[in-house]
């Protein structure tokens, strides 16, 4: 009965990582929506990757912070201790457009420059073999598996960075290069035919609503 099962029915382990290579990376995924997840379904599914040995370097945009955030988000503590997974922070405190005491322009500054980074990174892997493994502590310029630009949707959402940009962006990298990006709340039309995976992440209720704010270990 267990015939077509890829386990054989057999209950799955821990293993030992051990540095390798994806076999079927090469997607791009574009992960949007009214509710809450979609950051911590990417960070979830690089750990997945960074536990099989692979490369994988998180870019965040956008997301400076707000007054019910914290500076020291728990991802990154938990992105420290995995082999293989790095993180950079290319965001500005608050939220574009909001009236929350940040500066409208540097957050437009912050998010061309984190998209210019993003560009470094798949500038990196297209001199880099996918097909072997890396280095995990060796820098996201050198190659990487998997990179995940959040809240990149988002700035494209806020005119921050063009449509057109992020389709040449994505038509830019390297066919083995596993590329996902998440924010906006508005469907990232642009990107049909382009994305090999879209996610609408849907709201139904959230603790916002009954004015709980953001609580440490679940949003930050």
């Amino acid at each position: 009965m267990y015939d077509r099962t890829p386990g054989g029915g057999e209950k799955p382990t821990a293993e030992p990582i051990e540095p390798s290579a994806p076999e079927e990376f090469g997607c791009t995924q574009a992960w949007w929506g009214d509710g809450k997840g979609k950051t911590t379904a990417a960070i979830g599914m690089g750990m997945r990757a960074a536990g099989h040995g692979y490369r994988v370097h998180l870019l965040q945009l956008m997301k400076g912070g707000a007054d019910s955030v914290e500076a020291t988000r728990g991802e990154y503590n938990a992105i420290a201790a995995l082999p293989g997974y790095s993180y950079e922070n290319l965001g500005h405190y608050g939220w574009h457009a909001l009236n929350d005491g940040s500066d409208d322009r540097d957050h437009e500054q912050e998010a061309a420059a984190g998209f210019e980074r993003a560009r470094e990174v798949v500038d990196g892997c297209h001199d880099a073999d996918l097909t072997t493994h890396f280095d995990p502590d060796g820098a996201a310029d050198e190659g990487v598996h998997m990179l995940i630009v959040d809240e990149l949707l988002y700035a494209v959402d806020r005119d921050l960075v063009s449509s057109d940009a992020v389709v040449e962006f994505v038509a830019s990298k390297p066919a083995n290069l596993e590329l996902v990006l998440t924010g906006s709340h508005s469907s990232p039309e642009y990107l049909d035919g382009t994305a090999d995976l879209v996610s609408n992440v849907r709201k139904v209720a959230h603790p916002f609503d009954a004015g709980i704010r953001a609580r440490r270990g679940t949003e930050y």
